[in-house]
Order: structure tokens, then sequence, then C-alpha cells
């Protein structure tokens, strides 16, 4: 979920890398062979490991204001590691690894004294940027010389790429049916029913949260890619937290607003649905430009769980209904998805490290369970504020032991 100052990828690319969201993992604090640099230095290579580059970010704070310091402002072309840290920088919560306009992978929620972050791609020859809103120095030029190799051709790399086209499917399949699902909810909103626009927004609200980390980046042509105006993540899901008062409310948790804490279907709520409809039609089309590389999948399921330490666990996503079990278990089968399509392939490379996440997928799907009530729209207890006061930190625990292990895939599928 962006900020209302986050930049966003061009919508017109032709190849979209998915983005990536800060999750809570234990990493090393720094990157191997790296030189702290400040943002203007470190123009030495980025030192090459187990076929990675290796580029370390450390957010810290000055006499002169808050900086972006970069290890290395040169890396050879290839999958690239990205580690960060917020040793001291209050004024900085994120950082983005941008090519013109594309985010091509960031962290957020970058709280000084966290645990270091990571983030994988693989890149080619070109002018990149490290941006660091925020910072004294906000964007700092990277470059990637040569081009990385092709696929090695190797039984762990054909599988991957099979899962990869899998899991597209997957993504094209889960939208088609938030499509459904969208339009059924502003059927029941424009009949004035609450009761049952209650139990379809229950209904459609899955669907985004299992393939968000996939598709947040896209804005509608010919709109400022700078701000929320045509930031379609934010016109489908902006939420309270992050209301840009620019551009307003809008989608579904405008329409959860009114159902819950209003109680009625005004004509208002009747073109938030309507809205709502066109604009997830509109993210549909955009999306059938997405393709991924074995990497995409493991920083998106990332992601989805960061989603769920960031919004679902702290009841910010659905502060009217309390339907964020509901959210935080499409989280979990979004990145348990995206998981599942790389677990052939990462057999191969890894079997010990596969074992260890299928096992903490199962934990956290088990400790899931026990808040099923099929009697409820959605299919979860509600959310309230008693039961996270009573559950909150156990289900984070949970959560974040499979973070931990799920943050070392996107590394080793990318040198695959």
């Amino acid at each position: 979920m962006p900020s209302s100052d986050r930049r966003v990828r061009l919508a017109s690319a032709a190849v979209l890398v998915p983005s990536v969201i800060a999750l809570l993992a234990a990493c090393s604090a720094g990157a191997p062979g790296a030189s702290t640099a400040s943002s203007t230095g470190g123009s030495t290579v980025a030192p090459v490991s187990k076929g990675v580059s290796r580029v370390a970010i450390e957010l810290v704070s000055s006499g002169s204001g808050d900086e972006c310091q970069i290890s290395h402002t040169t890396a050879k072309a290839g999958p690239v590691t990205f580690t960060i840290t917020n040793t001291s920088a209050t004024g900085i919560t994120e950082a983005e690894l941008m090519q013109g306009q594309r985010i091509l992978g960031e962290k957020e929620n970058l709280a000084p004294g966290l645990a270091a972050v990571t983030f994988t791609t693989t890149l080619t020859g070109g002018d990149y940027a490290v941006v660091c809103p925020g910072a004294t120095t906000e964007s700092i030029p990277f470059t990637v010389t040569g081009k990385a190799a092709a696929a090695s051709g190797s039984d762990a790399s054909t599988l991957l790429a099979a899962g990869t086209k899998t899991y597209g499917d997957y993504v094209a399949s889960t939208l088609g049916d938030m499509v459904t699902a969208v339009e059924n909810l502003q059927t029941a909103v424009d009949s004035g029913d609450v009761a049952a626009a209650k139990q379809r927004y229950a209904v459609a609200r899955p669907f985004y949260e299992k393939v968000e980390s996939d598709v947040e980046g896209f804005v509608l042509p010919g709109t400022d890619p700078t701000d929320n105006t045509g930031n379609l993540d934010y016109l489908i899901d902006m939420r309270a937290s992050n209301l840009d008062t620019a551009v307003g409310w809008s989608g579904f948790h405008a329409i959860e607003r009114d159902l819950w804490q209003g109680g009625r279907i005004t004509a208002e709520t009747k073109q938030y649905a309507a809205d709502l409809t066109t604009n997830v039609g509109k993210l549909v089309s955009l999306a059938t430009t997405l393709t991924y590389k074995p990497e995409d999948l493991a920083n998106g399921a990332a992601g989805l769980l960061e989603e769920v330490q960031s919004g679902k666990i702290t009841g910010e996503e659905e502060r009217y209904s309390h339907l964020d079990l509901v959210d935080f278990a499409a989280n979990v089968e979004g990145a348990q998805q995206a998981f599942a399509n790389l677990e052939p392939g990462l057999k191969a490379i890894d079997p010990t490290l596969t074992q260890q996440v299928t096992d903490r997928f199962a934990a956290v799907t088990e400790a899931l369970t026990k808040y099923e009530d099929a009697s409820l729209a959605g299919g979860y207890e509600r959310y309230t504020p008693a039961l996270r006061a009573k559950d909150a930190a156990s289900l984070s625990s949970t959560v974040q032991s499979l973070q931990e292990p799920l943050s070392r895939i996107a590394e080793k599928v990318a040198a695959a």
C-alpha cells in the first residue's frame, strides 16, 4: 500500500517487474566485502558471491539531515541483492531501486533499529538509481555494466521458468474472479441492501489481497506517475491511514466505511462501488503485460507476508468491518501459491530450505485455523480490538518465523 508521495511504476512498461514490500526478517546487517560510502561516493564495483552481486544501503542521521549511504554504485549485470539497514534515520521510511519512473524493487516501513531487509532482482546493463525519499540526497545514480546471462538451462532453471508461467496463470485467474466479485458487490450496493453488500464485500476483498504484490504498481495512462490521481492501488485499496486529501476516499475501504461505520448506502457509496468496478477493470487490462522472473515470485511472497505484519495483524486494514483475518488468510494463500510454483526448482537448489519454508507455511495455516467460522462472511472471526490484544503478538511471531527462511529464496532462485 503506497503512501501519498510514493513513486509508482509506469503502466506503459511492456514488462513490469512486481514490486516488493518491506519484510521483517533477520538478514545480515551489511553486504560481504562492502565498504561504507557516502551518498555520493562508493564508486567501486559491488562484490560478487555465488553469482550474486551485493550492495548495502544504510540509512543514517547526520548533522545535515538524514542520509542514504550505499556501499557501491556499480554492479555487474545479473542478480543483485540489496541489503537495507536503517541505523538512525527517522525521516526515511523506504528505499527503492528505480530505472526511470519504474520501480524494480523496494522496501518500506524502514524504522530505525529494525533488522536489515533485502530484495534481489536481476539487472542488465544500464543506468538506474537508488532512491530514498526524505534523504538529503534522495536519488543516487547506480550503474549496471554488461548484459545478464541467459538462463543456465539447468534442471532447476527449467523448473523455475515453468513455475513463473503457471503462477502467471494463477494471477490471471484471480484477477478474473475479482472482476466478477466486484461487479456483484456493486449490484448489492446499488440495491440498497446493506446486509447483502456486507456479504459481497467480504467475498470480494480476498482476491486483491492474494495478488496485491504483483499489481500494486500500475498507474492509469496519461496520469502523473508521482502522485495518487491515477495510482490504481490507491484508487482500489486506499485506507484511512494513507488518505491523500488531494484525491480523497476511494475503492474498497470507502465502501467498507459506509457499510459498517455509517450503516447505510448513500449515493456516494454507489459511486464508490461504480468507480471500484471501473478501476478493477482497468487494472486487469493493464495487468496483461505482467511477466515474471523466479525472484519476482519470491520477493512478492515476502511482500504479502509484510502486508500481514504491517496491516492485518495491527488491525489497520479493515478498521470498520474487522475482516482483517479474511485478508490475512488471502495474503498467506497468495504467498503460498508463489512459493508452490517455485518449490520444484527450489528443491533442486536447496531441499533443506524448501522443507523449512513448507513447514512454516503449515504452521501459519494452522494458526489461522482456530479463527475459522463458516457462519460469518469471509469465513473468519472478526478481528476485534479484544481479539487483537489477546492474539496479535503470537500471530506476528508465527508469521515472522516464516519470513526469515522465505527471505532467503529470492537470491537462490535468481542465481539458478
